[in-house]
């Protein structure tokens, strides 16, 4: 099947990724756009899995002072090699991600980092508030509400600012696909005056 330049060009814009993956995956996807950008992203997915033990010792320290100056970021986010650090694409990440803590204030990482006292204790407020319901359900509303809490506090759980479609964690693998490296977030740091 011939894609048309303009469907290429398009889906560039909306991925990031190069000329060749863009036709590649429209192929696959007879041409149409969204089949294509779930096809980009589960190779993504494939190639972070693939690179998740590779160990990422380079990379930047990024900041971030909000116009009003009540509010700034400081995140450390690792790859493997300098040259991906000096990589625009990576800067563009570590920006997006100081953004992302200034605008969503995540309090953790990732889900593993927070402490298992917290997670008992928020478990132990829902089995409260819905005693009188039936166990089962109670297991599938502590789940929900579990959930409901990572997207909120966790920062590889939230909704992309940029791009609500995207969790921090599809656009970070998404980067680690286009850039071929590994890359963590070691540590981050959000001040706000007041707090």
């Amino acid at each position: 099947m011939k894609i048309d330049t303009s469907k290429i060009k398009e889906l560039r814009e909306k991925t990031g990724l190069g000329v060749i993956e863009c036709k590649k995956a429209l192929e696959e996807a007879n041409g149409d756009i969204n089949k294509a950008i779930e096809i980009l992203k589960k190779r993504g997915l494939e190639i972070s899995e693939k690179k998740k033990d590779r160990e990422a010792k380079e990379g930047l320290i990024g900041s971030y002072i909000h116009t009003n100056g009540k509010i700034g970021v400081l995140i450390e986010v690792n790859c493997e090699t300098d040259f991906v650090a000096k990589n625009i694409e990576f800067k563009e990440l570590v920006k997006d991600l100081c953004l992302q803590i200034a605008a969503s204030k995540p309090e953790w990482i990732d889900v593993e980092s927070i402490p298992k006292e917290i997670i008992e204790e928020k478990i132990n407020e829902i089995k409260e508030q819905f005693k009188d319901k039936q166990e089962d359900v109670i297991k599938k509303i502590i789940e929900g509400k579990l959930n409901d809490f990572y997207k909120e506090k966790v920062l590889l759980k939230q909704a992309f600012i940029k791009d609500e479609n995207l969790t921090i964690e599809e656009y970070i693998k998404s980067k680690i696909a286009k850039l071929g490296e590994n890359i963590k977030i070691k540590r981050f740091i959000r001040f706000e005056i007041g707090e």
